[in-house]
């Protein structure tokens, strides 16, 4: 194989550099399957990644994304053969083994889901990692009786970003009809309002956190930033309500009382979407790209390898909308 590009992360001295450069197949990690990326995209933890204590990339060089959809060029395991569609997310891809910002990727064969039907390479990564855990949360919320029949109250945090975004259309899309979308900035209002939010309210809304119970306000809530936000938010859940949280955009305290829980019955639902057992995942995939596709009606940009660091940029400064995608 000829060299190809990928971005690539590197350490000197005291500071983290990262840029598209050409590299060959050997340095990509080990894996049973070599993929030609078609698509990644960007997510809040690529951000985390180019920095200096992200947390992510302890080990350098490397190539971010944390996840891809492309085409198998080779593979040692029968399950996949030349030429097959298929998607990866999560697990260590873009952290301890190389990732999807690449136009080749080579991982091992029990992290590939192939492509559902009636998805496209490109939709999938409309979706991709933050798709993925938009569907694990509310997956989770209905496993705890969220119910469109039942009219709940719904609280989305983060709702323009990536996962919010999707969480808020998929939503929509299914029939709940009484959702509220948590923004920060005035132009994030229409934006919410447009992806299916049927009211939009921003964090000084939401009061302070003065006492262990406040106003029963939502039935459930689909929590992606964490922190304070989440601190305000769970007195306020509704007897026997939930909330899920994915994201720590907001910071990783909590502060809380017993209370909520003890007296309210409310739960608390953790979302992880890296280390999901395979063979849970297709399952998951199908039902996005059948009853859940709204690839083709969300919020995304596309861009190329060489404009990743603009869009890293806008994430780090909460300036970013929705979904971006990289063509690889």
């Amino acid at each position: 194989m000829n060299s190809f590009k990928a971005i690539v992360i590197k350490e000197q001295e005291d500071e983290v550099i990262y840029g598209v450069e050409q590299i060959g197949e050997d340095q990509l990690s080990d894996g049973d399957v070599l993929i030609k990326v078609a698509y990644s995209s960007i997510n809040y933890k690529d951000m985390l990644a180019v920095q200096k204590k992200g947390g992510v990339i302890r080990e350098y060089p490397m190539i971010p994304g944390i996840d891809l959809s492309g085409t198998v060029v080779q593979s040692a395991d029968s399950r996949f053969q030349e030429g097959q569609e298929v998607v990866v997310t999560g697990f260590a891809m873009g952290m301890s083994h190389t990732g999807g910002f690449a136009e080749y990727a080579r991982v091992p064969a029990d992290w590939v889901v192939p492509l559902p039907e009636n998805l496209s390479l490109r939709d999938a990564m409309v979706f991709g990692t933050a798709g993925f855990t938009a569907a694990l949360s509310i997956l989770a919320l209905e496993k705890n009786g969220m119910d469109p029949k039942n009219n709940p109250k719904i609280l989305v945090t983060g709702s323009t970003g990536g996962v919010g975004s999707i969480a808020v259309k998929i939503l929509a899309k299914i029939g709940y009809g009484n959702i509220t979308a948590l923004v920060r900035k005035e132009r994030q209002v229409e934006v919410a309002k447009s992806l299916g939010a049927h009211t939009v309210v921003f964090p000084d809304d939401l009061g302070e956190l003065k006492k262990p119970l406040s106003k029963e306000k939502f039935d459930y809530i689909l929590d992606t930033v964490g922190g304070d936000v989440t601190s305000v938010l769970i007195p306020q859940l509704s007897y026997g309500g939930s909330m899920c949280m994915c994201g720590m955009a907001a910071g990783v305290g909590l502060n809380a009382t017993v209370l909520p829980f003890i007296l309210r019955g409310v739960n608390l639902l953790g979302i992880d979407s890296v280390n999901v057992p395979i063979e849970k995942r297709p399952a998951i995939w199908a039902k996005m790209a059948n009853d859940w596709n709204i690839a083709g009606t969300t919020l995304v940009d596309e861009i190329s390898l060489e404009e990743v660091p603009g869009t890293i940029e806008a994430i780090k400064k909460g300036e970013h909308l929705g979904r971006t995608i990289v063509k690889c």
